[in-house]
């Protein structure tokens, strides 16, 4: 069998990876013209690593990434409201909450892959499919037949658009500025996210001493004022929070900015159609609140191989995983657009309200609520 995967992300790459072990002949296509990272930093839970050491790499992202011991939520003036001790997840479920420069990762799984093509400046704007083969056509005209198309197109996936027209990205309501900053002097073993009325604001140690933070502000979708905010109009924002967010974001140059509207899909009924296959964001892209974007397309490319070990034909394969994993994916969608909305209240009251019930909730009755991501059957 020859699979095709188009993009290649996180989702696409560690999908190529599981196909080599499954003895399968695999192409990837990336419609940029170099595989480069975008974005910053992420967080690799407790259940991501596992699929990790299923592909064989886990160590080499433990040892490129920075394993922390908590994640703390503050209030606006800087009082905790609520706070994580991730040893006990990691003592219970294996080690829990690297975090990685995603430029990092995408060395480590270009680095192990060692039969697949992966072909640049290639955009898929269409697939086809008949009782014998799929074909991908591209926009400079060319096309590539295989048996099989898996597609790790992102979000905004036009094999999935293809397919099921009426699923588009949704806006959250809220955008997001990134940003990373070297040799920070900051506690190096917490996460925090801080939760005031002007909106979010996060702050994650990564490897070798560098910070990476992220700004979340309520907004409507595509607002040109917020697309050209700097550094000076976020630091207006967010300059009566509690220290160091000031500083950070002062130490932040313009250029180095990322800006991206939040958005997400409602979940689908169908990932599997016959020898197309939807998988990562392309499927079930979700808002990043709970951190599990890469961790489920990590998860989708280990149960994908062993889907497709178990079954004779890519069919019975794409119908498994799909039974796999639709639940477990629409609840994370459904969970994390609520942490947002949560997150982002601007009503004072309301968020008298929430900060008064997070900081009763004890640490333990997080850890329940949180288990099914950790507990994860990767079989």
């Amino acid at each position: 069998m020859k699979a095709l995967i188009v993009g290649a992300g996180i989702g696409g790459l560690c999908t190529a990876i599981a196909l080599e072990k499954a003895g399968i002949q695999t192409v990837v296509y990336e419609r940029a013209a170099e595989i480069k990272a975008l974005g910053a930093g992420l967080g690799i839970g407790a259940n991501a690593l596992k699929g990790m050491e299923k592909l064989g790499i886990a160590e080499e992202v433990i040892q490129a990434g920075h394993q922390l011991d908590g994640m703390v939520i503050c209030d606006q003036g800087g009082k905790q409201i609520s706070k994580v001790d991730t040893r006990v997840i990691s003592a219970q479920y294996g080690t829990d909450n690297v975090t990685i420069h995603r430029a990092d990762l995408h060395n480590i799984l270009m680095r192990n892959l060692k039969d697949t093509h992966v072909v640049t400046g290639k955009k898929a704007v269409n697939a086809e499919q008949n009782e014998q083969e799929a074909t991908v056509y591209f926009e400079d005209g060319t096309s590539e037949k295989c048996d099989y198309i898996i597609a790790a197109d992102g979000i905004h996936s036009i094999i999935r658009q293809k397919l099921m027209p009426e699923s588009v990205p949704r806006y959250a309501g809220y955008t997001c500025w990134r940003g990373i900053i070297d040799h920070h002097p900051f506690n190096e073993n917490t996460a925090t996210e801080t939760w005031g009325r002007n909106g979010r604001f996060g702050i994650v140690p990564l490897a070798n001493q560098k910070l990476y933070w992220f700004a979340c502000v309520n907004a409507n979708a595509h607002d040109p004022k917020m697309k050209a905010m700097k550094t000076e109009d976020l630091h207006s924002i967010f300059r009566d929070y509690h220290d160091p967010i000031p500083f950070v974001i002062q130490m932040t140059e313009d250029h180095a900015l990322i800006h991206n509207d939040i958005l997400d899909i409602t979940p689908i009924k169908r990932f599997a159609f016959d020898r197309i296959l939807l998988l990562g964001d392309a499927a079930h892209a979700s808002t990043p609140n709970m951190g599990q974007g890469a961790g489920q397309a990590i998860e989708d490319a280990i149960i994908l191989g062993n889907c497709l070990k178990e079954h004779e034909d890519a069919k019975s394969a794409f119908k498994a995983f799909e039974a796999k994993r639709m639940e477990r994916t629409a609840k994370i969608i459904k969970m994390s657009r609520r942490i947002g909305q949560v997150g982002q209240l601007e009503n004072k009251m309301m968020i008298k309200v929430r900060n008064f019930l997070l900081k009763r909730e004890s640490e333990a009755a997080q850890l329940k609520r949180m288990a099914f991501l950790y507990d994860v059957d990767l079989s």
